[in-house]
């Protein structure tokens, strides 16, 4: 064989060697496009389940504002603390909670009709579509048939009784 020149089957070989690698980056495209899906739903259900206790954090804490003053707050401020002319301080809630899906303090504010007025309860100000649409508590049971997050509102009325199940 002459110097320089190659076996007449090397030549076809390369070409299957750059076929076999492009198939194999593909795949591993594929596998890791896959993996961030199931990592960004991961993160999202996440994220409603926060949004469900965050939601329950603040209905609570309206109901407890109810009890001791007969009224709604008119702000989410007034869930923090009592009035300076107040003689025993109470705290309803702990701090103001972001809003899980918007990573905010941007809940839609619920009101409640006249004559009570106030603060009501609160919703999410996501439009996104939720990924949970059964298995609520019983308290939640209405989020079901909801098509956003802004539809999961979390109220409290006095009279109704919202129980969680076990």
């Amino acid at each position: 064989m002459p110097s320089g020149e190659r076996p007449s089957g090397a030549r076809s070989e390369r070409g299957f060697t750059y076929l076999g690698v492009l198939v194999l980056v593909s795949l591993i495209g594929l596998a890791l496009a896959a993996a961030g899906e199931v990592t960004a739903t991961a993160v999202q259900r996440e994220r409603e389940a926060q949004l469900l206790w965050v939601g329950h954090e603040y209905r609570a804490a309206i109901a407890r504002y109810w009890v001791l003053k007969r009224a709604y707050p008119q702000s989410l401020e007034d869930l923090l603390g009592s009035a300076p002319d107040d003689l025993l301080p109470v705290r309803y809630i702990r701090r103001l909670y972001r809003d899980p899906m918007t990573n905010a303090v941007d809940w839609v504010l619920l009101q409640a009709p006249p004559p009570a007025g106030g603060i009501m309860g609160v919703a999410s100000s996501s439009k996104r579509a939720p990924l949970k649409t059964s298995g609520f508590d019983i308290a939640d049971r209405d989020f079901e048939d909801a098509s956003t997050y802004g539809d999961w509102q979390f109220t409290f009325q006095p009279g109704v009784v919202r129980r969680r199940s076990p």
